[in-house]
């Protein structure tokens, strides 16, 4: 019986995206996957594998400690779903040039994710980045 797109993405979150388990990211994740990151400033297009985006998450956990992931949204329609999350961590590492201070960093965050043949084949990202940029430098002067 498969999953649908919603219960894949809802444990996608759950295991690998919290940084549980991100070496079960092959079992959520096509073997190629578009990133498609959209900012503000610039879009742009990454190719994502399994192992990558499982590193990708060691890395948030080397900045952020073992942070909490709170799903606010999910919605899902067809073979596409809305998330939107909120992300809160410790600033235990290196992030943009700053150094770390030990104090909590909050990432609201949502993305849709097209899901194909059980897996998440692509993706569109939006980080409020500015809003991380301006906790940062708050907490280097406090």
């Amino acid at each position: 019986m498969s999953q649908l797109p919603q219960e894949i993405v809802s444990s996608f979150f759950h295991y690998v995206r919290s940084g549980t388990n991100p070496d079960d990211a092959a079992l959520y994740m096509a073997d190629t996957v578009l990133a498609h990151q959209v900012t503000a400033e610039n879009e742009t297009t990454v190719q994502r594998s399994p192992q990558n985006y499982a590193d990708h998450v060691r890395e948030m956990i080397d900045a952020y400690g073992h942070f909490q992931v709170e799903i606010q949204e999910l919605i899902s329609q067809d073979d596409r779903v809305y998330v939107r999350w909120k992300q809160t961590g410790t600033h235990i590492g290196e992030v943009d040039g700053f150094a770390p201070t030990g104090k909590p960093v909050i990432e609201i965050a949502s993305a849709v994710y097209r899901v194909t043949d059980g897996k998440i084949a692509e993706y569109w990202i939006q980080i409020d980045r500015e809003g991380i940029r301006k906790q940062l430098e708050r907490n280097q002067s406090t």
